[in-house]
């Protein structure tokens, strides 16, 4: 568990945003993230976010699906079980079909929701720090990681010149972690501070 600083900046409007994701990355600040109360189409390749690989992971899941409903199938009806059904063959494909889609399609979906909240870090018990409360309310906020280069008064007038307010210093873990938000995690990460010291 990584505790870190940041530089937290707040935005009204999407308009004001956009032109200042793509400032700060000009300038060469570390961009933590950006928070939206709704989808900004273009936001992802303007934090520079590269393209996602969710469909690649379904592909692959679907044709899991496929091999492992045919791969059943041909070894139930040819190896553990033949029968002759009134000279029916033993890979009757057509009636393999419905089965067949039907897998794909279950692996396709269960394996693509798995890998998008594995990606997106949701699961039940995971905990993310909430930067600003209205974060995905109302408001826009952009969060810019502090390193041992960056200054912290320079960030904040840079994010002021690109439009931001109620700009403020937070420090705060910078993954995730396991708890609950109904109960104070600040003594624990205090205990492991202090075993880190």
């Amino acid at each position: 568990m990584a505790v870190k600083k940041f530089v937290v900046g707040l935005f009204d409007d999407e308009a004001v945003l956009f032109p200042a994701v793509k400032k700060v990355r000009t300038a060469g600040y570390k961009l933590h993230d950006v928070y939206t109360p709704f989808p900004v189409h273009g936001l992802d390749h303007a934090m520079g976010l590269r393209e996602t690989s969710l469909h690649t992971a379904g592909f692959i899941y679907g044709i899991t699906g496929t091999t492992t409903a045919l791969s059943f199938m041909s070894w139930v009806f040819n190896v553990d079980w033949p029968l002759n059904i009134g000279g029916k063959p033993h890979f009757p494909l057509p009636a393999f079909i419905p089965i067949t889609f039907e897998l794909t399609v279950l692996f396709a979906a269960v394996g693509m929701v798995m890998t998008f909240c594995w990606l997106c870090q949701m699961m039940p018990g995971v905990k993310k720090h909430i930067f600003h409360p209205r974060q995905t309310d109302d408001k826009f906020v952009m969060v810019i990681e502090l390193t041992e280069k960056t200054n912290a008064e320079e960030v904040k007038s840079f994010l002021t010149a690109a439009g931001a307010h109620d700009i403020n210093e937070q420090k705060a873990e910078a993954g995730w972690w396991f708890g609950r938000f109904d109960k104070d995690d600040e003594p624990y990460l205090r205990k492991i501070q202090t075993a880190n010291a």
